[in-house]
């Protein structure tokens, strides 16, 4: 699993149809720090995430792996909503 911070929406009005009744999120990768590593990504949300909000996402074969993912062509997918991070005995981030 990864971590990001979802930056955005991703709307498709003509898509595979497998992929019809998903949402999509753009989600910009976070470091240990929450500090954003460049890194950006196309997310299908099975939590209902927003915009704003920290997240943890799957890549590849993974992210097939959710009940709203099962055996669908995605790459990435928003698997948990974060409400507190920690590393070293910090808390890092706190959701507000």
């Amino acid at each position: 699993m990864l971590m990001g911070l979802v930056v955005g929406t991703v709307v498709s009005t003509r898509k595979e149809e497998d992929l019809r009744g998903l949402r999509f999120l753009l989600v910009r990768e976070l470091d240990q720090q929450m500090q954003q590593t460049g890194k950006m990504v196309v997310c299908a949300d099975a939590m209902g995430a927003g915009v704003g909000e920290v997240v943890l996402y799957a890549s590849g074969s993974s992210a097939r792996q959710t009940a709203v993912t099962k055996d669908r062509p995605v790459d990435a997918v928003v698997m948990a909503i974060v409400d507190q991070v920690e590393v070293g005995g910090d808390t890092t981030y706190v959701k507000p």
